[in-house]
């Protein structure tokens, strides 16, 4: 089979899903929509911004004026930590209540920067908030599972330009969670190892999606990619979650993202928006030593700054499509980090 020129399905073995690959399809000609370009020039203090230093923000909280990062409880949260714990049932109509939390995490007091703009010694102080937040939060008597994520541009939703990620931690274990525990947990069973252990030797044999190592962290294209640039980081060293990271290895973890941001913006030479989230074991008491904790980013940008991955007809009422397959992605992602 040629992976580069047929259409083919892939497997997700992270989540037991099939993935449509269509690369033929890369030479048909654009008409569809384009985005417009956000402005890149912003200054390095906006004051009607609600997550700079001093600001007051929409909830009428005055930030403290913090010169390194700053966290706090959001003022709109989508997860209340009050909520009675009542389930209802009427019929086939079926709801349950969920306590959370969610928090705000500024990555810096500059309003201008994004993490690709961060030195590596700013991101290993993102990383410890990361860490010093999952720590508390997963301690929490009723949380269960703890969500750090980043939507950056307003492509992806994004209300604030504002360097920022948040943090859902919630009474329940999220459905993606879930499909990758029960996955992780099948091939633990079965061979003693992690599943991303096995998955990573290969990909490192292979060198086909690899883009960049270091003495700890791998940064790749999923063999099973559905984003058209989307990567993943991965640590060398199997581990439940983040809070055992050593300074060496927050180090490299730091290195990695800033090796994959910075490739980012060259691609289409544009803030690159994106999705990114790390997904770690749940924190409800229980042991998961099949769980080998990674970070992805899922980017929109298709063609160009301006034309974006849409799902839509096929993908909504059957199953995800993409055109660029993975190798082509991870050759031109390379390229740029190479290059630098």
């Amino acid at each position: 089979m040629d992976l580069q020129e047929q259409s083919h399905r892939r497997l997700n073995i992270l989540t037991g899903e099939w993935i449509l690959c269509s690369p033929h399809r890369t030479k048909r000609p654009w008409q569809g929509k384009k985005e417009a370009l956000p402005k890149n020039e912003r200054p390095s203090y906006d004051p009607n911004c609600y997550l700079c230093p001093g600001n007051t923000r929409a909830g009428g909280k005055v930030n403290p004026n913090y010169t390194s990062t700053f966290a706090f409880t959001n003022d709109f949260a989508a997860l209340q930590n009050d909520t009675n714990s009542v389930d209802f049932e009427d019929g086939l109509l079926t709801a349950k209540s969920e306590n959370g939390i969610c928090r705000v995490l500024c990555y810096s007091p500059d309003h201008s920067k994004t993490m690709a703009d961060l030195s590596n010694e700013e991101i290993v102080k993102v990383i410890d908030l990361w860490k010093d937040e999952f720590k508390q939060l997963s301690e929490g008597d009723k949380i269960a599972y703890v969500q750090i994520f980043e939507n950056k541009g307003s492509i992806m939703g994004c209300s604030n330009p504002h360097p920022h990620g948040q943090i859902w931690a919630q009474s329940t274990v999220p459905m993606e969670v879930q499909k990758k525990s029960y996955h992780q947990k099948k091939y633990f069973d079965n061979k003693q190892h992690t599943l991303l252990s096995t998955y990573l030797d290969q990909e490192l044999t292979k060198k086909e999606r690899i883009l960049y190592q270091n003495e700890a962290f791998v940064v790749l294209v999923p063999f099973w990619a559905l984003w058209p640039y989307e990567t993943m980081i991965l640590p060398k060293t199997a581990a439940q979650n983040i809070s055992s990271l050593s300074e060496n290895e927050q180090a490299h973890f730091a290195d990695a993202l800033s090796k994959i941001t910075k490739a980012y913006d060259q691609l289409f030479e544009v803030s690159f928006p994106y999705s990114a989230g790390i997904h770690q074991a749940p924190c409800d008491g229980n042991d998961y030593p099949e769980w080998h904790w990674h970070m992805s980013f899922y980017p929109p940008l298709l063609r160009s700054a301006t034309v974006k991955k849409f799902m839509v007809g096929y993908e909504m009422f059957a199953e995800p499509q993409r055109d660029i397959t993975a190798e082509m992605a991870a050759s031109k992602l390379r390229a740029l980090i190479e290059s630098n």
